[in-house]
């Protein structure tokens, strides 16, 4: 069998050197532009941003902290300058209907000017207005259509006396209108003299004054005719008076937009609604009428608010195309808003009150949202779909949108929209969405994937001290000299849980770079930050977390929780385990057992049977069945009962990393040879003996070794990893020195059965040429155990169909 080698101090711990590029300092370096490791990420999004087509979106997946908010920001920053800067956005009255305000778009930075004009049209209207009506030729105008109609009325009036008198009927005119009374012999007849009338006299009274009611009847029709009349003229008069101020005023508005037809309709409606509320704009007409209404609303003065523009969009400021980065996408914040203030105890709004949201404000260019904030919030998500979809945005309020209430109020045009929308997110989140939102996929037909780790190769061990660089100089920072660069180097590597990689979660670089910054900064012995104050602030990260693990070690160092790190005991194995609290992962070696005894059940798993065990742990169990059964059972039946426990352990297990542990439990007990307590083995098997790579190598070793040193190390101890992970080694520098002095020992195995033999002292054992396994090995005591179950599973199956038969013969 191969011999197993054990790893030296420099395999499970991989230095940087930096000498080679000739700097001592990050001060001979400059800062890092560039971006470290994302190429394929890069040119997804480059491609995504490039092109310009409906549905392409992009979805910016990887693990927190590698620098998508980072990277798409440096891109669009680069990317957006060039761009056309996207038009302004106005709100105006909509004349025909009011609840409709209307949408008008301009070219950059003409959105405002618009308003001004229309600012200083109001203005001039208040001015030049009052003005023009009390001027010299508008009051003699009106004086003579107003002395026209008096002369006209006083020749009605004349006509009128003079048939009363034909008719000997006298007219006096009181407040309540012309009363006629009759003459007889000259004089009015008085009510006595009227009753002493014979009826000849009285019928013809009447009849006279029946004519001359008729009359009075007819003139007062003709004098409300000329009344109306004369204020018809008038208020064409005033028409005429308005339209010369008003056009003259919109005419310098008209030329300066005459080749926006949307904006020329406009200015032709506010002209007509000028004209038709004329009084308005005199003082002496506009306070009128309305008396007795409550609070004397009717006396309030005009606010000219149907003249008033509504800047939605202001582009004047931007260069380029506009790059919106929302960091709370709310429903308002997203697509806008209508704001309403109370009046008198109601809540009144207006299309002044529409405020444009983040969608808006990024038409023409790029709107970058968390995917998980924008499902998070309600109505968010649907309403975004439905906007990309349809390339316009109606700013509305949601229960309107959603059919939630029927009330009536605003529902402004809707706008067109053209703006790239960048959502960053899990890559678990993004096949969630794939899968199960149809529109997504749709919507959103770029990916651009981040990777957590690079190559550690030269050129990215020189850009990586470029970025430190970059990230002294903008956070202000200490310089840092070679050793603190290799330091952070080492620890990347550490946090990629691989020894040719670094890790690109700059996140987590970052922290530690900006604490050992601190730690520096307290030492008044140097100007830079050295190895010493990194591995000190990554030391105090630790130190600030590990809480729940120094409570445990605490626990095994009483004994309160079981752990053996010398001697040997049959069936008896130390496993290895990651506990993850999220900020921060430990391991700590977990005593597993195994009885095992004559029976059919085959290998059971006690972890399982009390419902503790993930689906993986039980896979992992499973697949022991079918290496003992390969193994020793290909002639002969298999007769055995075995319990695995994980001890002492009352929370689910998950994980097949501790199968390779569980086999060779099996093993010791089925052999009768013991394990060396003071080995610890991490690893998976499959149905072959070949043991399989694992995660957390690092923590289980450490946790192991933690436990060793606390409990004596003897120069024996050891820890048995698969050999594909010895790559993934970056242990503590503790563990290291004990490796470096022979205090403790890392072995790499490729199969069960090297596993098998540095845990046993004993050869695990081939088949020779009879089939059979050699003498003195392992292999060949559970060989014949095995075949001592069967022969003695035999006999009591023969027994017992014995008795069985003797009993039915009784009967």
């Amino acid at each position: 069998m191969k011999s197993i080698k054990e790893l030296s101090d420099n395999e499970v711990y991989r230095l940087c050197d930096l000498n080679r590029f000739g700097f001592k300092t990050t001060e001979g370096l400059s800062g890092c532009e560039d971006f470290i490791g994302q190429e394929r990420a890069v040119n997804a999004i480059y491609f995504g941003l490039g092109m310009e087509y409906r549905g392409y979106n992009l979805y910016l997946s990887g693990p927190p902290g590698v620098g998508k908010t980072s990277v798409i920001k440096a891109i669009l920053a680069k990317i957006a300058k060039d761009k056309p800067t996207p038009p302004d956005w106005c709100y105006v009255y909509n004349f025909q209907d009011p609840n409709t305000p209307k949408a008008i778009s301009f070219p950059t930075g003409m959105g405002k000017v618009f308003k001004k004009y229309m600012e200083d049209l109001v203005e001039g209207l208040k001015t030049d207005i009052p003005k023009a009506f009390e001027s010299k030729e508008y009051e003699e105008e009106k004086q003579r259509i107003t002395n026209e109609s008096q002369k006209q009325k006083g020749i009605l009036f004349d006509e009128l006396q003079k048939k009363a008198g034909e008719l000997e009927m006298q007219m006096q005119f009181t407040p309540t209108g012309i009363v006629t009374i009759p003459l007889f012999r000259g004089r009015a007849i008085t009510q006595d003299e009227y009753s002493l009338l014979d009826e000849v006299h009285k019928e013809d009274i009447r009849k006279k004054k029946e004519r001359i009611d008729e009359e009075v009847s007819e003139v007062f029709k003709k004098i409300k005719n000329l009344e109306k009349e004369s204020i018809e003229r008038v208020k064409e008069l005033e028409k005429k008076i308005a339209l010369f101020v008003v056009r003259d005023l919109l005419d310098s508005v008209r030329e300066k937009y005459k080749t926006f037809t949307s904006v020329i309709d406009y200015l032709d409606m506010v002209q007509k609604h000028i004209l038709e509320n004329i009084d308005d704009l005199r003082p002496d007409k506009g306070m009128e009428g309305g008396i007795g209404l409550p609070f004397k609303l009717s006396q309030q003065k005009p606010t000219f608010t149907e003249y008033k523009v509504n800047v939605l969009i202001d582009n004047s400021n931007v260069e380029g195309a506009p790059v919106v980065i929302e960091p709370h996408p709310t429903y308002t914040n997203m697509f806008g808003s209508m704001e309403r203030e109370a009046r008198f105890g109601v809540l009144v709004t207006d299309f002044t009150m529409i405020h444009a949201g983040s969608l808006a404000k990024a038409n023409g260019g790029y709107l970058v949202v968390e995917a998980l904030d924008v499902l998070r919030y309600p109505f968010v998500w649907d309403s975004l779909k439905k906007v990309l979809e349809n390339q316009e945005l109606r700013i509305e309020d949601v229960y309107q949108q959603y059919g939630l209430v029927s009330t009536i109020g605003l529902r402004p045009e809707p706008i067109k929209l053209n703006v790239k929308v960048i959502m960053e997110g899990s890559l678990f989140l993004y096949h969630l969405l794939y899968a199960y939102d149809e529109d997504f996929m749709k919507l959103f037909k770029v990916k651009a994937d981040f990777d957590s780790v690079v190559e550690r190769t030269d050129d990215m061990l020189f850009q990586y001290a470029c970025f430190i660089k970059s990230m002294c100089d903008k956070e202000h920072l200490k310089e840092f000299d070679r050793s603190g660069l290799e330091t952070v180097i080492e620890y990347s590597s550490r946090l990629a849980g691989d020894q040719n990689k670094l890790s690109v979660q700059f996140g987590a670089i970052s922290k530690i770079i900006s604490e050992a910054n601190y730690w520096a900064s307290l030492d008044t012995d140097g100007n830079y930050v050295t190895r010493k104050h990194v591995e000190k602030a990554i030391e105090e990260r630790i130190f600030r977390s590990n809480m729940i693990e120094e409570k445990i070690q605490e626990m095994i160092e009483k004994n309160m929780i079981l752990v053996d790190t010398q001697g040997e005991v049959i069936g008896q194995i130390n496993g290895l385990a990651v506990y993850n609290l999220g900020d921060y992962a430990f391991g700590r070696p977990s005593r597993i057992t195994c009885e095992t005894f004559m029976g059919l059940e085959g290998v059971v798993n006690i972890e399982r049977k009390a419902n503790l065990s993930g689906n993986i742990h039980n896979k992992g169990v499973l697949i022991l069945s079918g290496y003992i059964g390969a193994k020793y059972a290909q002639n002969k039946p298999l007769s055995l009962s075995a319990s695995l426990c994980f001890e002492q352990s009352y929370e689910m297990v998950e994980g097949d990393s501790a199968s390779a542990a569980e086999l060779i439990a099996l093993i010791s007990s089925l052999s009768g040879v013991p394990i060396k307590q003071g080995f610890a083995i991490t690893g998976s098997v499959n149905q072959k003996g070949q043991i399989q790579p694992i995660g957390g190598v690092n923590e289980k070793v450490e946790g192991f070794y933690h436990v060793c040193k606390a409990k004596a190390l003897t120069g024996e101890q050891s820890v048995v990893i698969p050999h594909q992970n010895v790559r993934n080694l970056m242990l503590k520098k503790e563990v290291v020195e004990a490796i470096r002095e022979g205090k403790f020992h890392i072995y790499p195995v490729e199969t069960i059965d090297q596993a098998i033999e540095l845990l046993t002292g004993m050869e695990a054992g081939e088949r020779v040429s009879d089939g059979k396994f050699k003498k003195g090995t392992v292999n060949y005591l559970i060989d014949k155990r095995l075949r001592e179950f069967t022969e003695e599973f035999k006999k009591l199956s023969k027994e017992n169909r014995r008795k069985a038969g003797k009993e039915e013969t009784e009967e």
